[in-house]
């Protein structure tokens, strides 16, 4: 099984990375084979909505996420961790999953309405982590998660939601967060 991991916090070694990481532990120690991404590494602009996908499911601006492309689609499992940024996901990650637009075609072009009832791909996760206690805080993301998947031909299978983290290494102070992260991986795979 293929697991891709994608880090969305444009804080290297913060939180999110850190939760991802025992996740993607949890993923290997099960058989899996992973790998990752960090959009904030990468050039990726947003999506200019000109309808180049339309007719092709193929993405025509040239920039990084042409090797995304592909990743996404050999992936089985998904875990896409990042911070919340004003209850959303941060604009780095949030451009990868703008640009999704063109899988999205791409499933539509391939599988007709009736096909699009229906998930195919694989399965996508969340590790989402927030410095507020809001009741709300996750919500956001998960509705834009849950899209992003559809678009990957993916069902969204839930994931870890870890409130009142701020400060790069405060998840370190929740060991239930860090062992909850590292089943989940397990759990993806077995």
């Amino acid at each position: 099984m293929k697991v891709l991991g994608i880090y969305g916090s444009p804080r290297e070694g913060g939180n999110t990375d850190r939760l991802l990481e025992q996740a993607l532990n949890g993923a290997q120690s099960a058989g899996a084979e992973v790998s990752a991404i960090r959009p904030c590494d990468l050039h990726i602009s947003g999506c200019i909505e000109c309808a180049g996908c339309d007719e092709t499911g193929e993405c025509v601006v040239e920039d990084d996420m042409g090797a995304v492309y592909p990743q996404l689609l050999e992936a089985e499992v998904i875990i896409l961790a990042a911070p919340m940024f004003f209850y959303g996901f941060p604009a780095q990650v949030k451009a990868l999953i703008d640009r999704c637009q063109a899988m999205w075609c791409r499933r539509r072009l391939n599988k007709g309405p009736q096909g699009m009832k229906q998930y195919d791909g694989g399965k996508g996760y969340v590790i989402l982590a927030g410095a507020t206690k809001g009741a709300n805080l996750f919500e956001g993301a998960k509705l834009t998660a849950k899209y992003f998947f559809d678009a990957l031909d993916m069902s969204f299978e839930d994931g870890v939601y870890v409130k009142a983290v701020e400060e790069k290494g405060a998840v370190e102070k929740r060991p239930d967060a860090l062992e909850e992260a590292r089943l989940l991986g397990k759990k993806v795979v077995e």
